[in-house]
């Protein structure tokens, strides 16, 4: 079997910054664990596959270590292969997902997916959260993911948590924001438990973290950098209920799977 594959930079102007992905178009399913052997192989924080299916595709994301339920840099990076390498010429592309209906357009440079907000609630981790990072927050959220919020953004660029940690925590990852200086917030997310220790750039979290900010800065227009080692610049624009994640993407490989 030979499987067409592309590893793509998402939140990128150019290569070696972002967050990559390599994503995995099929005629039909693999099986599962054929797709979690696939997406270990390539020890990236993400694989997706998707199936075209009538008028939408349907799209799966893989760790190195397990399946899960939302990705945006994928997603991203999905769109790209559709548009830029696949030749698709409809306006918008639906993805069918674990959590729903997806829709990614491209707007000059830029691709814009458009995802459900994600309510979040206070919870009480205080001293798990002091223990992991050295610093006490006294702002903790639980969504999909804990979200940490620090008074000072050096303590989102200087952070070095204690991974075992956070690996006793429950929710898929735990992410850490700021205000910034340059930026409206900044932001670092670490998910050990599903393999990845620092996610280089997380479409997903902003899912979480714009509406938080939203309601903190005022703007339904927002900016913001997840200042990993790679680093990935995101546009977010609130929607009603949902939210558009903005970033660019470059290709980084072109090639193929032999199985």
């Amino acid at each position: 079997m030979i499987l067409k594959t592309y590893q793509i930079d998402a939140f990128a102007t150019k290569v070696f910054e972002g967050n990559p992905a390599m994503v995995v178009p099929l005629d039909v399913w693999l099986d599962d664990a054929l797709m979690q052997k696939i997406a270990q192989e390539n020890n990236l924080s993400e694989t997706a596959f998707f199936v075209q299916s009538n008028d939408i595709y349907e799209l799966r994301w893989f760790t190195p270590a397990k399946e899960v339920d939302m990705c945006g840099h994928a997603t991203l990076a999905s769109a790209y292969v559709l548009f830029e390498c696949m030749g698709y010429e409809k306006k918008e592309i639906v993805f069918s997902t674990k959590s729903g209906n997806l829709h990614v357009k491209k707007e000059e440079s830029f691709f814009v997916m458009n995802f459900p907000l994600q309510p979040i609630v206070p919870c009480d981790i205080y001293d798990a959260i002091e223990e992991a990072f050295g610093v006490r927050s006294k702002t903790i959220f639980s969504a999909m993911d804990y979200i940490v919020i620090f008074e000072q953004e050096d303590d989102v660029l200087f952070a070095k948590p204690k991974m075992e940690v956070l690996k006793r925590l429950h929710r898929r990852g735990v992410c850490i924001s700021a205000t910034s200086r340059q930026y409206d917030f900044v932001t670092r997310f670490f998910a050990p438990k599903f393999g990845v220790d620092e996610d280089p750039v997380t479409g997903s979290a902003f899912t979480q973290l714009a509406g938080y900010w939203q309601g903190v800065l005022g703007k339904d227009r927002l900016s913001a950098k997840q200042v990993s080692s790679r680093g990935g610049e995101v546009r977010c624009e609130i929607k009603g209920e949902r939210v558009e994640i903005s970033g660019e993407a470059v290709k980084y490989l072109e090639g193929e799977i032999r199985i």
